[in-house]
């Protein structure tokens, strides 16, 4: 697969997530303890796998580790989109918006 600039990191992200601009992170949307497993290798060139990140607060970052193992944010949750599509996550993120209204 062809590396993508689309995650590019910037000074002025906000969270990809929840909108918020406070404490970012960033999240590798394949998990760097995938790079050297053989599955990722075989799929994702090493330069996609390491530029593939988006910007999140900490918050939804912890969210997002406490509730996916790696394989599975690798394999299955490795776009944004994605990630925006697990119910689990759309639910926390509807909780964290109201938190800042």
């Amino acid at each position: 697969m062809e590396c993508t600039n689309q995650y590019k990191k910037t000074m002025s992200d906000s969270c990809a997530l929840c909108g918020t601009d406070q404490q970012i992170t960033y999240h590798h949307l394949i998990p760097k303890t995938c790079h050297k497993n053989k599955w990722f290798k075989k799929n994702f060139a090493m330069a996609d796998m390491r530029e593939r990140q988006i910007p999140v607060c900490r918050k939804c970052h912890s969210f997002v580790h406490k509730h996916y193992s790696e394989k599975v944010l690798g394999r299955e949750l490795n776009t944004l989109e994605k990630l925006l599509g697990e119910e689990k996550l759309q639910k926390f993120i509807i909780w964290k918006r109201k938190q800042h209204e």
